[in-house]
């Protein structure tokens, strides 16, 4: 709770949009979901205009994907502020999805039908092989295997990979105890 003070809070409902952002022109990273969020706009567009635009950024994909070592299909479903620091290897199913705000690193498998919730932190490695859902705010840590779900604010480590419970820091269990002297 004293945390909360000082760190900003990251959404798990609002998409932080200023997250995809490319600083400059070579960020595969950027460069890829700006043509996925293109191509999806365009498609919804309709007409020779949506077309013609839409074959554009399918070069643009196959270009970028090729870059970055990725296979994220351009009709998946993501929501806004995604970032994929390091996406070499990333394999996403195209019924797979991902709420805002979430962050994908290195080498992660996601396969179809998962439901990822907002603000969900997957480490290196991580695969999600099974048809399950993840809350908002859970962390997933590297190399896990996760077969079973997560619910909201929880930690996944391991293989096959088990919750693990939240240890109070230090100024929590401080703040705890200064507010249990107060009720009394």
């Amino acid at each position: 709770m004293v945390d909360s003070l000082t760190k900003p809070i990251i959404s798990a409902t609002e998409p932080d949009w200023s997250r995809e952002q490319a600083g400059k022109w070579w960020e595969p990273n950027c460069q890829l979901l700006k043509s996925i969020r293109n191509y999806q706009k365009w498609q919804q567009h309709g007409g020779i205009l949506g077309y013609l635009l839409c074959r554009l950024n399918i070069i643009y994909h196959r270009f970028w994907s090729v870059v970055t070592a990725t296979d994220i299909p351009l009709n998946c479903q993501i929501e806004g502020g995604l970032i994929l620091p390091h996406p070499n290897g990333i394999v996403i199913h195209p019924s797979a999805s991902i709420g805002p705000n979430c962050l994908i690193l290195q080498q992660v498998t996601i396969v179809g039908d998962v439901k990822i919730g907002g603000h969900v932190d997957i480490g290196a490695g991580a695969k999600i092989i099974r048809s399950v859902t993840i809350g908002d705010h859970a962390l997933i840590g590297a190399n896990a295997v996760v077969i079973c779900d997560v619910p909201p604010g929880a930690t996944a480590v391991g293989i096959p990979a088990k919750i693990i419970e939240k240890k109070a820091s230090i100024s929590e269990k401080s703040f705890l105890e200064v507010e249990e002297t107060i009720s009394k």
